[in-house]
């Protein structure tokens, strides 16, 4: 049993005030896109716990003395499954450490920040949120083109392919149609099933596609087919993972369908 003293010197110790928690978006891959922001928090942490898609060179602007934890979760693998991220972040916190979280892209956009949230609020610890530019802004402007068209697509849906498991199949006739345009995340793997559940909610097979690869870095890769053409295209490999795919279906291509059938009525 440690003597009376040291008893006395522990329970006299202060208790550490709790740190604060950021969920930084780190953005889709570049370090010069990241915000003044994101930058400030990283050159104060005394901790970062960061995703698996985030550049080594934003890591290199944190504060040399930070400690850096990988925290990425690869597909099949649950090494750090959601809720072991909640405990460590929290437990950095109470220690009274700036904890930034970061994570690729824009923290609110599929990015699972409002489990991280919850478990920092229901702990007391102050908790913020610092926007990064996501993958369908960042591939867009990398091919020069706009995510939305002034009389051709006024709709911008972004969704994931990837639900959680036992979650029901997304409405896709709700997803997509005249004058929309469908930024789709973590859809790789899902092309055959999000196809197949697109043609049967009646969207025209023809639309364009474009698949764009690694978004803002080196390795960027973008290629462009049809929405038939897309599961043959996937399956071929070319263009691996993440991968953020745009299916645009314009106003003009309504149009297009509705004068064809009032030939054939015609006729």
């Amino acid at each position: 049993m440690p003597p009376l003293s040291m008893l006395r010197r522990w329970a006299t110790r202060p208790v550490p005030q709790p740190g604060s928690i950021a969920l930084v978006g780190a953005g889709p891959g570049a370090a010069d896109l990241l915000t003044l922001r994101a930058l400030r928090h990283l050159q104060q942490a005394d901790v970062i716990f960061y995703d698996r898609l985030v550049d080594p060179a934003i890591l290199g602007l944190a504060r040399p003395k930070a400690s850096r934890v990988f925290v990425g979760k690869e597909v099949g693998a649950n090494d750090w499954p959601q809720e072991r991220i909640n405990a460590v972040i929290v437990a950095a916190a109470l220690q009274g450490q700036r904890v930034v979280r970061l994570k690729s892209g824009d923290p609110g956009i599929f990015g699972r920040a409002t489990e991280e949230l919850e478990a920092a609020r229901a702990a007391g610890i102050a908790v913020e949120i610092v926007p990064g530019i996501t993958a369908a802004s960042a591939a867009c402007a990398s091919l020069g083109r706009s995510l939305t068209e002034r009389g051709a697509t006024d709709r911008l849906m972004l969704a994931t392919a990837t639900c959680r498991p036992g979650d029901p199949d997304p409405d896709w006739a709700q997803m997509l149609r005249p004058g929309t345009t469908l930024a789709l995340y973590m859809g790789v793997r899902k092309v055959a099933a999000f196809t197949a559940g697109l043609r049967r909610a009646g969207v025209p097979m023809d639309l364009e596609v474009t698949i764009v690869s690694s978004a803002s870095t080196a390795a960027e890769r973008s290629t462009v087919t049809t929405l038939a053409a897309l599961p043959g295209v996937m399956q071929k490999g070319a263009m691996p993972s993440p991968s953020i795919i745009f299916i645009r279906w314009s106003k003009q291509h309504r149009a297009a369908g509705a004068v064809l059938k009032l030939v054939g009525r015609a006729v």
